[in-house]
């Protein structure tokens, strides 16, 4: 492996690549870190770290969009606009005439639809950037603003200053935008893809800080400290998900395919026998992210009027009963949303009437089935069954955290490195850049990472 990884450095494009993606992902790490001039960074901690569900709307939205809301940064918006405006227009797409017409024409209809969703991205970055400004100069921690007291007029934070904390919001994201283009276009990897799974990545150094002081490294622990035969079950549990995460992420159901012969002169054309891969996990991390962004808005609900009205025990118990990890009927409903979004967004991304149609039009069939409609049905019967089965493992991953979490008696941060939707990023966005480094080296006649020399 390490003769490989010196192979990587030593092809000068690939090396220039490599370090260019690098440098433009540090600039997003320095860029994570600097406030908004108007924010006062302490009460902002503070009322991460007693807000609740707010405090939890937010860690999760920050693990698939780069973004830093409890901080208030000028990439706290992260790249979401992008993502929202994205999902928007693909739905779109599907549904809408004229944009589904676009997106048939090629390399110029996507460019064209690309160009549509950085307007809307920055209509998203305007609306989102004023609501959260809004709801910063109006929060207060106890009797501390969460607004630096000395833009605050009357109490007030001025029309200017509102305008120019929401410029800077939207300015930072439209960075992390063209941050992202840059990857593609001169990096290697996808750039969004990135900067996502850097976000996710940077939260692991403070995690096993936090692990190791949470350790007494004696058998059994002791002070309410974890034992050193807990942190070996951790190590072997993270190394199991992770492991049964890449066998489901590359898992796939192969229909065999057969061309159809074609003589021209003496010579046979066609013939073969070939496969169609149809993915097992076709939804990939989106069903996740709808789910659990879903169940947060009941929580906060339901929190906050538990908190206007504590001695209500009907509210009470609707409060208890959507609380993240720790209520049975969150996880259930929890699943449920996840194999509901599971087959929305399949039977979205995922035409079987098209295929069948390409198949018929390059001369292929399934053989056993008639081109057309019976290989459509066909097609379409395969993808819920193995939707089924992706559903159980994307659930599955989870609710792990909550799993481990609750048996082993370990804080949020740590558990969620045990799955959810941050391994699966991760894990994916990992095999993509190294499909494409792969394709690099065997383009110059070098072993590929993953294969054996």
């Amino acid at each position: 492996m390490l003769e490989k990884l010196r192979v990587i450095f030593t092809i000068p494009e690939l090396r220039q690549k490599i370090l260019l993606t690098l440098g433009l992902l540090a600039i997003y790490r320095v860029g994570w870190q600097v406030p908004l001039p108007i924010v006062d960074p302490k009460a902002m901690t503070a009322f991460a770290e007693e807000s609740g569900g707010i405090g939890d709307l937010l860690r999760t939205v920050a693990v698939f969009s780069a973004s830093q809301l409890s901080q208030a940064t000028i990439f706290g918006l992260g790249i979401m606009p992008y993502i929202s405006a994205s999902i928007i227009f693909q739905l779109l797409a599907t549904v809408w005439p004229p944009l589904e017409k676009l997106s048939k024409e090629g390399e110029a209809g996507r460019k064209k639809i690309n160009e549509y969703t950085r307007y809307a991205t920055v209509l998203i970055c305007l609306v989102q950037s004023w609501a959260y400004v809004a709801f910063l100069s109006s929060t207060r921690v106890g009797d501390v603003p969460l607004v630096q007291s000395n833009f605050l007029v009357d109490g007030r934070l001025p029309l200017f200053w509102q305008f120019v904390a929401v410029m800077t919001m939207t300015a930072g994201t439209i960075f992390l935008m063209w941050l992202g283009e840059q990857i593609d276009e001169f990096g290697i990897g996808n750039g969004i893809s990135l900067l996502i799974m850097a976000g996710i990545l940077a939260a692991m150094p403070s995690a096993l800080v936090q692990l190791g002081s949470d350790t007494s490294w004696e058998l059994g622990g002791g002070n309410g400290k974890m034992g050193v035969e807990t942190i070996l079950v951790l190590v072997a549990l993270f190394v199991g998900v992770v492991a049964g995460v890449v066998f489901m992420t590359q898992g796939q159901r192969r229909i065999p395919t057969q061309s159809a012969k074609h003589v021209r002169g003496r010579r046979v054309y066609g013939g073969t026998r070939q496969y169609l891969p149809l993915r097992v996990n076709q939804a990939g991390v989106m069903p996740i992210i709808f789910a659990s962004s879903l169940l947060l808005f009941p929580q906060m609900f339901f929190q906050y009027l538990h908190n206007a009205y504590p001695g209500n025990r009907v509210l009470g118990a609707l409060h208890d009963s959507f609380t993240r990890g720790q209520s049975f009927l969150y996880n259930v409903l929890y699943v449920l949303l996840i194999y509901f979004f599971c087959y929305f967004w399949t039977a979205i991304t995922f035409n079987p009437k098209e295929m069948a149609d390409n198949l018929k039009n390059f001369g292929a069939f399934i053989p056993g089935y008639r081109p057309g409609k019976r290989t459509a049905d066909y097609l379409e019967r395969v993808m819920e069954r193995i939707t089924y089965v992706g559903a159980g493992f994307l659930a599955l991953v989870a609710v792990i955290p909550t799993i481990v979490g609750g048996a082993l008696g370990i804080p949020a941060q740590i558990a969620s490195f045990y799955g959810g939707t941050g391994l699966l990023i991760a894990v994916s966005v990992a095999f993509d850049l190294v499909q494409k480094i792969d394709s690099h080296l065997v383009m110059r006649n070098y072993t590929g990472l993953l294969e054996k020399s």
